[in-house]
C-alpha cells in the first residue's frame, strides 16, 4: 500500500476518490430510482404495482448474494479492470428495460445489475484504502459509501421527476449515460491497481472473511439496518397521522433526514479513523436516542424534524466505521468481507421493512417507530461487544490493503 500510495500526488488521490464516489452515486442511484417510477412501469408493462415492487427487492437481492460472489470471482484481477468492467456491464444491463418489454428479463436484469453494483463497492473500498496512508483509510471508505447515501437520499425523488417529465425509460437511458461517464473517468483517472497477493485465493480469503468475529460485527450491521428501516419505511405515514404534516413539508422532512445521512456518512470516515469500535457504539446509543425522541415527541413537527436530523446523523454515521472494521478484522480476507457489509446491510433493510409493516398493522401508526426503537436498544450490547474484538494475528505483507486499521482504531 504505501508504494501504490506514495506514488499518487495528494492532488491525484483525491480525482481518484471523486471518481470513486461519483461511482458509487450512480450505480446506487439506479436502485431506488425504481421507487419513484414504480406506477409508471407498473401500467406501462401492464403489471401490479407488488410485481412492479419486486424490481427492486431483485436488485437489492443481487446486492446481498451477487456482490459477494463476484467479488470472489474477481479477487485475483487488478481493481481497475474490475471497477471499469463492473461500470460497463451495469450500463449494458441497463439498456434491458429500455430495449424490450419482457418483465422477466428486466426482472433478470436487475438482479444483474444489483450484484454489479455490490461488486463495484466492494472494489472501489479496496480500492481507496489502497491509495491513503492507513490513518486515512476511514475517510477513504467514507467518501465512497458517501456516493451511495447520497444516491439512497436522491433516487427516488430523481426516479419521479426524470419518469414524470421524460418517461420511465428515459430514466434508464440516464442512467447508461452517466455510467458510460464513470466508465471512461475510472479508465482515465484510476491507477493500475493489482490484486494483493497476501490474502490469497477466494478459498483462504473466505476463511477469514467469515470467522466470527467478522460474522459479530456484519450481525451489527444487520441489526442497525433493521432497527432503522423498521421505521424508515413507513415514515411517511407516521408523518401525516401522527405527526400532522403532508404535501411539501413531507419532502422538506425527508429532504432534512437526507442531507443528514450525506453529512453523516462523510463526518463518519474522520471518527472511524480514529476508534472505529468506539464510533460504531455511539452511532447506536445515537440512532436508539433519536428514535426515542421521535416516539415520544413526534406529534410535534419540529421534534420529529431534529429526531429525523438525529437518525440520519448517528446511523449513516456510524456506517464508514461498521465497513473499516469489517475489513480490519477479516485481516487477509479483507478484500471478499468488503462486499459483505453491504449484504448485512440489505438483508436488515428487507427483515426491517417486513418488522415494520407488521408493527403498523398490529401496533398502528406509531407501531413501526415503536419496535424499530427496541430492536435499535438490543444493537447497543452488539455494539459494545464488537468494539472488543481484535484483528487476526497474522504477518501480512507490505500491499495488503486489508489489515488497514491502526492500533488506535481496534480500541472501542
Amino acid at each position: 500500500m504505501s508504494t501504490q500510495q506514495a506514488a499518487l500526488s495528494r492532488g491525484r488521490t483525491s480525482l481518484v476518490l471523486a471518481t470513486l464516489f461519483l461511482g458509487s452515486y450512480v450505480l446506487g442511484s439506479a436502485e431506488l430510482l425504481m421507487v419513484g417510477l414504480l406506477n409508471l412501469v407498473s401500467t406501462d408493462l401492464q403489471i401490479s404495482v407488488p410485481a412492479a415492487g419486486e424490481l427492486v427487492t431483485a436488485y437489492a437481492l443481487g446486492m446481498s448474494i451477487g456482490g459477494p460472489l463476484l467479488t470472489a470471482l474477481t479477487i485475483k484481477l487488478n481493481k481497475r479492470v474490475v471497477l471499469v468492467g463492473a461500470v460497463v456491464l451495469f450500463a449494458l444491463g441497463n439498456l434491458v428495460p429500455v430495449l424490450v418489454d419482457s418483465y422477466g428479463l428486466f426482472l433478470a436484469a436487475r438482479a444483474l445489475t444489483g450484484s454489479l453494483n455490490g461488486l463495484f463497492i466492494a472494489v472501489a473500498f479496496v480500492a481507496g484504502i489502497s491509495i491513503v496512508p492507513p490513518e486515512r483509510a476511514g475517510r477513504a471508505i467514507s467518501t465512497v459509501f458517501s456516493g451511495f447515501a447520497v444516491s439512497a437520499a436522491t433516487g427516488a425523488p430523481l426516479g419521479t421527476l426524470l419518469g414524470q417529465s421524460l418517461g420511465w425509460r428515459n430514466s434508464f437511458v440516464a442512467v447508461v449515460v452517466l455510467a458510460v461517464l464513470t466508465a471512461v473517468a475510472t479508465t482515465v483517472l484510476l491507477p493500475s491497481l493489482p490484486s494483493a497477493s497476501g490474502g490469497g485465493g477466494a478459498g483462504n480469503q473466505v476463511r477469514y472473511a467469515f470467522a466470527p468475529r467478522v460474522l459479530a460485527v456484519l450481525f451489527l450491521g444487520f441489526l442497525a439496518f433493521a432497527s432503522l428501516y423498521t421505521a424508515l419505511t413507513y415514515i411517511v405515514p407516521y408523518l401525516e397521522r401522527v405527526t400532522g404534516i403532508s404535501g411539501a413539508l413531507l419532502s422538506v422532512f425527508l429532504l432534512v433526514y437526507g442531507v443528514a445521512t450525506a453529512v453523516g456518512s462523510f463526518g463518519g470516515g474522520r471518527f472511524a479513523d480514529e476508534r472505529s469500535g468506539r464510533t460504531m457504539l455511539i452511532g447506536s446509543i445515537g440512532a436508539a436516542a433519536s428514535l426515542l425522541v421521535l416516539f415520544l415527541g413526534g406529534a410535534i413537527a419540529f421534534v420529529a424534524a431534529i429526531a429525523l436530523l438525529s437518525l440520519g446523523l448517528f446511523a449513516l454515521g456510524m456506517v464508514p466505521a461498521f465497513q473499516y472494521r469489517v475489513i480490519s478484522l477479516a485481516g487477509p480476507g479483507g478484500q471478499l468481507a468488503s462486499s459483505l457489509p453491504a449484504s448485512a446491510a440489505n438483508a436488515g433493510i428487507a427483515v426491517g421493512s417486513t418488522i415494520g409493516g407488521v408493527a403498523i398493522v398490529g401496533l398502528g401508526d406509531s407501531g413501526a417507530v415503536a419496535v424499530g426503537l427496541i430492536i435499535a436498544a438490543a444493537t447497543i450490547p452488539v455494539a459494545w461487544a464488537a468494539g472488543l474484538l481484535k484483528p487476526p494475528a497474522v504477518e501480512e505483507p507490505a500491499g495488503q490493503p486489508a489489515a488497514v486499521e491502526p492500533t488506535a482504531g481496534t480500541a472501542s
